[in-house]
């Protein structure tokens, strides 16, 4: 079972940027990503069309790359959690988390027994320690990370209590589902009012807050306010690259 770099560094009290993949659902991403200085790739499934046999594919390029693979589920449910931690990603996203109990359920699933009630499956071969299937479990509990998302007002009224359930390892602020949760503009009082919260939540609990970078300048932003989990998204830093490498040609 390797080892999941970004968990550590983020348990360490660095900071982690990766890339956020809706779009370019192909194996050269990864390679791309890592190349370009990425510390993680995390697919997003809740808002794609990636199937699981996609995400299957993308995920062992980003393994044969030695990039992090993560991935957003769909839903807390069960099946979404434990079945793509199956076909390797070494941590989830889950979408809208509105409660210490729907925490402690995802927690629950992304982990073995005697921590948590995910089925038993290992399918990769670098997954199995060489002292056995029981060691190689204890690694994988040990390994995965967790990622919740706050982003509705039911969340932001629990935030303290859901970032202090044990075994949740970053809290992730969804600003666009926040703000319309919340019926206010980006950048409002009120919508200032609520992240202040979550961040204080996360901080308070001893948790990394994460969150979407539009451009580098928002990346800084975010580090400067204490997030220490930072995607770009594909579309946009893609986007940027092809934009200036044209405007610099014809010029």
């Amino acid at each position: 079972m390797r080892d999941n770099e970004v968990k550590r560094t983020l348990a360490d009290g660095g900071a982690a940027i990766g890339l956020m993949v809706f779009e370019f659902g192909t194996a050269g991403v990864a390679r791309m990503a890592r190349a370009g200085g990425a510390e993680f790739v995390l697919y997003d499934m809740e808002h794609t069309g990636f199937s699981p046999e996609t995400l299957k594919t993308l995920l062992d390029s980003a393994r044969a790359a030695q990039l992090t693979p993560f991935a957003r589920v769909r839903d807390a449910r069960r099946a979404s959690v434990s079945q793509i931690l199956d076909l390797g990603a070494m941590g989830i996203m889950v979408p809208m988390v509105e409660s210490a109990e729907q925490a402690r359920e995802i927690v629950s699933y992304a982990r073995y027994a005697p921590d948590g009630t995910r089925g038993v499956a290992v399918y990769h071969a670098d997954d199995i320690e060489p002292d056995g299937i029981p060691a190689t479990l204890a690694k994988a509990n040990r390994e995965v990370l967790v990622i919740v998302q706050i982003e509705t007002a039911a969340g932001v009224e629990r935030c303290e209590e859901i970032a202090a359930v044990p075994g949740v390892d970053v809290v992730w602020i969804g600003h666009f589902d926040l703000t319309t949760s919340l019926s206010t503009p980006f950048g409002s009082d009120a919508h200032r009012a609520a992240v202040d919260r979550i961040l204080a939540a996360a901080a308070a609990a001893g948790k990394p807050a994460g969150s979407l970078a539009n451009d580098v300048a928002h990346a800084r932003e975010l580090l400067a306010e204490g997030y220490r989990a930072i995607a770009f998204g594909d579309m946009s830093v893609m986007g940027a690259a092809l934009a200036a490498a044209f405007a610099d040609a014809r010029a």
